[in-house]
């Protein structure tokens, strides 16, 4: 049995007040001890980011809300009766696949889309495996539990055309503009998510060589190429940012800051380019992930092959890549009318066919065998 972790710190494990609650549920306090040794484990150990322990501590909150009977059930718990974290966790010790086709259930009604739904069950399998490790259980109420098969959806993209206009909506012409440039064309050049981008140090750059250190999922770190663009721009927002009065100097090695000269968040990308995405009169549904799907999806236009691109993407395996093959039709097809004898011509001349009428004779037809049966 694992003993609970009372010493847990409020910076390794996320707030559950902050956590969404779907509508009336009432807030779980404080996360069980179980969860909250878990979350640490992802915290300490496995060095998931912070926004992906949230995530995985508001599905378990909700999980501990339902088989509370907080919620689902037709709310079965009774008026004034709460159960302690212990309490909690001793239902989840004893959890049973029935228990978990019920919560799955309860979301279905609650209209969560299949993509959701398969995150909160991956969340919850990643939980019940920590405790079967742990030796807390010895069977994953999980194991029969099939995850609902997604939608194939392919990821947005742009083309060349709307990059440009992207990238050319911010002005360099003062420090914040040059700052959002630089941004936007990181993004696009080397294809980083925005959680990378914003922690970009100083020492993470050589623009002499054109290179970026990326610090990945899971502190995996890789090199990244940039191209002469990108390099331009950021050279010029640190020039502008040098000359500026408010640069903390060496307060703070982060590469993008914040108007009061400190890190720049993923939201204010996001509020950022939502603002570039107007003045360029393009769609405002693109979000950062967009460029990076954009980056690879060009690569592979003009003849990157995969396992290059799933290297730049930062991708542990090739199965999350092919989905940008997908979007890659046209640079095939453009192959195959190249490559292909047929693809052009209306017919291709039967080689006697073209002999007879050379020698002034009707043309011959070609033998077709008959089907069998």
């Amino acid at each position: 049995m694992i003993a609970p972790n009372d010493t847990a710190s409020a910076s390794a494990t996320p707030s559950a007040s902050g956590s969404s609650n779907n509508g009336n549920a009432p807030h779980v306090k404080n996360f069980t001890p179980l969860v909250r040794q878990f979350l640490d484990y992802l915290k300490l150990e496995k060095h998931f980011s912070d926004y992906t322990v949230k995530s995985y501590g508001a599905d378990l909150i909700q999980f501990a809300q339902f088989i509370a009977g907080e919620i689902g059930h037709a709310n079965t718990a009774p008026v004034g009766a709460t159960l302690t974290p212990e309490q909690i966790d001793e239902r989840q010790l004893k959890c049973e696949p029935l228990t978990i086709r019920e919560f799955l259930a309860y979301l279905y009604a609650q209209n969560y889309t299949k993509s959701t739904t398969a995150r909160k069950l991956a969340t919850l399998r990643s939980f019940f495996k920590f405790l079967i490790r742990r030796g807390a259980v010895s069977v994953n109420p999980l194991s029969t539990i099939r995850t609902p098969k997604q939608e194939k959806r392919l990821p947005k993209c742009l083309d060349l055309e709307q990059v440009q206009k992207l990238l050319d909506a911010p002005e360099d012409n003062d420090l914040l503009g040059a700052r959002d440039k630089a941004m936007l064309e990181i993004l696009y050049s080397s294809g980083i998510r925005v959680s990378e981008l914003v922690e970009l140090e100083m020492s993470d750059l050589d623009l002499q060589e054109g290179i970026l250190r990326v610090r990945g999922k899971g502190r995996k770190d890789r090199l990244t190429p940039i191209g002469s663009q990108a390099i331009k721009a950021v050279q010029r927002y640190f020039e502008l940012r040098s000359a500026d009065a408010r640069n903390p100097g060496t307060a703070t090695q982060r590469v993008f800051l914040n108007k009061h000269g400190e890190p720049l968040s993923t939201r204010s990308v996001r509020r950022k380019l939502d603002k570039y995405l107007v003045e360029a009169g393009l769609d405002p549904g693109i979000s950062p992930h967009t460029l990076r799907h954009s980056f690879a999806t060009h690569l592979l236009n003009n003849g990157a092959d995969l396992r290059s691109v799933q290297e730049l993407l930062g991708h542990q395996s090739l199965s999350p890549t092919p989905i940008y093959t997908h979007l890659t039709t046209s640079r095939v097809k453009q192959v195959y009318d190249d490559a292909h004898p047929r693809a052009n011509t209306g017919t291709i001349p039967h080689p006697a066919s073209a002999n007879a009428e050379s020698a002034g004779q009707p043309p011959h037809k070609p033998y077709y065998p008959a089907k069998a049966g």
